[in-house]
């Protein structure tokens, strides 16, 4: 009877039931597309990311095309076009200009940077490098003599590093390098890879700091691609992770991260020693002064014996050159005067020009990067002496009186510290 009262009772619930699925599922689906498309798009634009940053194939077509026509040479030419012994392996660039692998040649680890692009002129903020004439590789011409090829190096070293006494000797230098079969001789094809490569600040820093431990070794060169030593980490800290992790840790988190990741505090003193004599080495140098331009992690690295290695120096740049470069740039605030990211000036708001003086000198970028590095997981006896040198360090302007003498009293004091600390442990 009470049946007969309410007859669609029994139906209303299982209809309701199946749209309640019905929905969850097309909600599953929606989500599930949604998904997809957006993981579809992220790789998609990834590769397109990936393909115009890394064009190895390029570079080596550019340079082997030159290099079978008689244009260029150099010692890695045959090891690169003919034997294929220098081969390119993962992709390190972040610029489509400058190119950068780890590759291997006959069996030796090394980095590979190569030059795809002009640039035509010093553009702030992307590149530091004014390389006019490169890709053409027309300098110097047929029928230049020796002489007339160190004259052109020697006026290149004069404008890039200033009127210093000892040009000569770093000519001659340089001439030893370009003589890559090692015949007594300069041929026209070295002579047109070594001028294309005396552009590029990176090199001519290898040259000038080739006897110091933490500047890499030059392996080779073919026309403006060349090679150095390869670094076992090729950052200060951190942990490597597939760009797909990458993409959704947030910057926070990543930092954190950074720090977990890191050698025991001894080992990190150890390579903070090593930033510190690099400092050293490229202040006020054999050949004048060098600002470091980007003093970042993914610049610095270490071998396996926690020697600091720079991995790339491509903005650390001749203080002469950038002060040419940068004098009289138009502005209208101090961010219009910044070259790189740590090479600022200010900005004259009488005459809305850019000065030519660096504020902040290399050791106190170093000792910012090293600021963090350092105080995590140091030693409690030691660690309120070395946060009073680090902000000491970091509080270094380039226009204090007796600037040098601070720099080189905070500098050793550093270095001290540190050592002292760890010169009986197993990590020194």
């Amino acid at each position: 009877m009470a049946r007969s009262l309410c007859p669609g009772t029994w139906l209303r619930k299982p209809y309701y039931l199946q749209a309640r699925f019905s929905y969850v599922r097309m909600k599953f689906l929606f989500f599930s597309w949604l998904v997809v498309f957006v993981g579809s798009w992220i790789i998609y634009v990834q590769y397109s990311t990936y393909t115009e940053l890394c064009r190895g194939k390029d570079c080596k077509k550019i340079i082997c095309d030159k290099y079978k026509t008689g244009v260029i040479d150099g010692p890695a030419c045959n090891s690169l076009c003919v034997t294929e012994t220098l081969y390119f392996g993962k992709c390190l660039s972040t610029k489509p200009n400058n190119q950068m692998y780890l590759g291997i040649w006959d069996n030796l680890p090394g980095v590979v940077k190569c030059q795809m692009e002009q640039a035509l002129h010093l553009d702030f903020g992307t590149e530091l490098e004014p390389r006019k004439e490169i890709v053409l590789f027309d300098k110097p011409t047929r029928g230049t003599t020796v002489q007339k090829f160190k004259e052109m190096v020697y006026s290149l070293f004069k404008a890039k590093l200033g009127d210093q006494g000892n040009l000569s000797e770093l000519v001659n230098l340089i001439l030893t390098v370009a003589d890559g079969d090692k015949d007594g001789q300069v041929s026209l094809g070295e002579a047109k890879s070594a001028w294309a490569l005396l552009q590029l600040n990176e090199f001519l820093l290898m040259v000038i700091l080739q006897d110091k431990e933490h500047t890499p070794k030059l392996m080779g060169f073919c026309g403006d691609l060349y090679v150095m030593e390869s670094v076992e980490y090729t950052s200060l800290y951190g942990i490597s992770l597939p760009w797909v992790i990458e993409l959704f840790i947030p910057s926070g988190f990543r930092r954190s991260m950074d720090q977990l990741f890191t050698p025991s505090w001894p080992r990190k003193a150890k390579i903070a020693i090593g930033l510190l004599e690099f400092v050293e080495d490229v202040f006020h140098g054999p050949y004048g002064n060098f600002l470091m331009c980007d003093t970042s992690a993914k610049n610095l690295g270490y071998n396996d014996k926690y020697d600091l290695k720079m991995v790339d120096m491509r903005k650390i740049v001749p203080e002469t050159n950038l002060k040419e470069l940068i004098k009289d740039r138009h502005c209208e605030t101090d961010l219009d005067c910044v070259y790189g990211t740590d090479c600022r000036t200010s900005c004259d708001q009488s005459t809305m020009k850019c000065t030519s003086e660096v504020i902040q000198p290399n050791l106190a970028k170093a000792c910012q990067l090293l600021k963090d590095y350092l105080l995590r997981g140091a030693p409690s006896e030691i660690r309120e002496e070395l946060e009073k040198q680090l902000y000491s360090c970091i509080a270094l302007k380039v226009t204090a009186n007796q600037m040098e003498m601070e720099h080189s009293l905070i500098l050793n004091n550093l270095k001290t510290l540190l050592w002292k600390k760890i010169s009986y442990t197993n990590d020194s």
